[in-house]
């Protein structure tokens, strides 16, 4: 796939509206992943796969605070539903989002739900930490994925668009989830560039759209997403650039990635 070119919106595979080539028309069952949802206990396990990766079922029953007999059958609920696949690795068992679509509409509830009481320092620092930088499923968001957006638009690294989001010209476009409105291109020069900094656009999986855009959710500005974000966040935690924080989807720059990225991009990360 080249990355130059935006990919329709609907899946590998669909016709028209989105309908699957050669499969029905079908409703969708809203209430049934809503109430897979909304158990406190199983949106605290879907919170905390929201950064892509597989975690163990005692990480997951920590991060809900529930027994292991108890996250076990939350798990079994949630891979029996779809939401949540699961994967062996030796004598252990992983679970991971089914996919990035999972974490988007996760992304979009926020928007409609009512904020959780902070009740403790640690609850406020996960917080505040989640809005500087995180991950969104695969590739960054927060403040320094809309920075790092913003560094890629300045540089011509991408065009297309500016960056911000005007809801009164939205027609699509929402805050937390996928972009449609703005159509962004990879320039002959941010290939060449992306290349010097280890991301090869000609090898990015063909599985997904190369270039896509998120409404990030706590700055209401573009982020960038598909495959091309996905790389360009996983060259990041390659070179150490980036680390995982304690809290899941939580990621800290460190010294060198700030140094690396201001020298790279131009990115000048305030302290």
């Amino acid at each position: 796939m080249s990355a130059s070119t935006t990919t329709p919106d609907a899946p590998h595979g669909a016709g028209p509206a989105g309908r699957t080539a050669g499969r029905p028309h079908r409703q969708t069952d809203i209430a049934r992943a809503a109430a897979l949802i909304a158990d406190p206990s199983r949106a605290r396990i879907l919170k905390a796969l929201c950064d892509g990766r597989a975690l163990p079922a005692g990480a997951l029953a920590r991060e809900a605070g529930v027994s292991a007999p108890t996250v076990s059958a939350h798990l079994a609920k949630l891979v029996e539903g779809g939401l949540v696949t699961a994967v062996r690795e030796g004598r252990h068992r992983y679970y991971r989002l089914a996919g990035p679509d999972i974490s988007s509409a996760l992304e979009a509830l926020a928007l409609i739900a009512p904020p959780l009481p902070v009740t403790s320092l640690r609850e406020s620092s996960v917080a505040n930490a989640l809005h500087r930088s995180r991950t969104c499923y695969d590739h960054l968001a927060g403040q320094l994925g809309v920075a790092l957006m913003r560094a890629l638009i300045d540089r011509e690294v991408l065009t297309g668009h500016d960056g911000v989001h005007r809801p009164e010209e939205a027609v699509r476009d929402r805050p937390s989830a996928y972009g449609h409105d703005s159509a962004y291109r990879l320039t002959g020069s941010g290939r060449a560039e992306l290349l010097s900094f280890g991301v090869d656009p000609d090898r990015l999986p063909s599985r997904r759209p190369a270039i896509r855009y998120c409404v990030d959710w706590s700055e209401h500005q573009h982020h960038l997403a598909g495959a091309l974000g996905a790389a360009i966040t996983a060259r990041l935690f390659g070179l150490g650039w980036l680390r995982y924080g304690v809290s899941p989807r939580v990621v800290h720059l460190t010294e060198p990635g700030a140094d690396g990225l201001l020298r790279t991009f131009g990115l000048a990360v305030p302290a």
